[in-house]
């Protein structure tokens, strides 16, 4: 399962989606997780499931890689799903006893189910292809404003993007520890909960050494370069937008209409009945 993580990693190949502006990308993502929960129907969830399959068949990532990163939320899926499924009032669909699922909870836990796990696929698009470099430049780039707020952006993009760099290393590093301590005779998988955890002893305390003496490494390398973070520093590759970036955010723009539209349909269509029936019969 640790393996089936996907967020951090960076897919190479070639296309539109990894040419484009991070900027764009960023922006996406954060107007598709807006719309996510501006849903309130199946038709906004259909538009959201068809934008996300374009997205990644653009991107040229497998789906099947994709995927996998929902693996690693499966547990939290699951409570979900029962909390949504027995803890939401409405009309009794199935009785098991004292507990009772609803129509609306049946509704509710499906919306739920679907919007998790297109949040974590959509998300995942972002670092599949783009570049921890490119990352840490539209993330600087896009949160500019905030200087005027005295906030050190560099700073924060820097960490952000080294925080996602070490995702995958650390990954590496917690598999490689268990199959070691599995060869020695390690047990992860019986016993109570008590027991389970008290066996994850011998992998959290070397991960964690491997961890700081990482961090420490970088700090060195970093302060060996003479890096300085904050204004007056230069950009080998500075970013540019382009015309598929002006494409890009027309088709955002869009997206994001659209997904208005009909995450509030029924408010509008309210809307309009009102008027036909106030106004046009009488």
């Amino acid at each position: 399962m640790i393996r089936d993580i996907t967020i951090g990693q960076y897919y190479q190949t070639e296309s539109v989606i990894h040419r484009l502006d991070p900027r764009v990308k960023l922006l996406g993502t954060l107007l598709f997780i807006v719309a996510l929960f501006n849903y309130k129907n199946p038709l906004g969830y259909a538009l959201g499931v068809i934008f996300l399959i374009m997205v990644i068949k653009l991107s040229h990532v497998p789906f099947k890689f994709i995927t996998k990163g929902l693996k690693g939320i499966v547990i939290i899926m699951l409570m979900t799903v029962l909390i949504n499924l027995f803890l939401t009032p409405g009309t009794t669909a199935v009785a098991l006893g004292k507990l009772t699922i609803t129509y609306e909870g049946i509704a509710t836990a499906l919306s739920m189910m679907l919007r998790l796990m297109l949040l974590i696929m959509g998300s995942s698009i972002v670092t599949l292809t783009t570049t921890p470099n490119n990352l840490t430049d539209g993330l600087e780039k896009g949160l500019g404003f905030l200087k005027i707020f005295k906030v050190p952006v560099g700073d924060v993009a820097m960490m952000m993007s080294i925080a996602l760099r070490f995702i995958p290393i650390l990954l590496e590093e917690t598999d490689r520890i268990m199959k070691a301590q599995l060869a020695r005779g390690a047990d992860f998988e019986s016993g109570n909960l008590m027991k389970k955890a008290k066996a994850l002893v011998p992998v959290l305390v070397p991960l964690f050494v491997s961890a700081f003496r990482r961090a420490g490494d970088l700090a060195m390398a970093m302060e060996a370069r003479c890096y300085r973070g904050g204004d007056g520093r230069t950009k080998m590759k500075p970013l540019i937008y382009k015309k598929r970036d002006a494409a890009a955010y027309l088709v955002l723009f869009s997206f994001t209409v659209i997904s208005i539209f009909l995450g509030r349909w029924h408010v509008i269509s309210d809307f309009f009945n009102s008027l036909y029936v106030n106004y046009i019969l009488k």
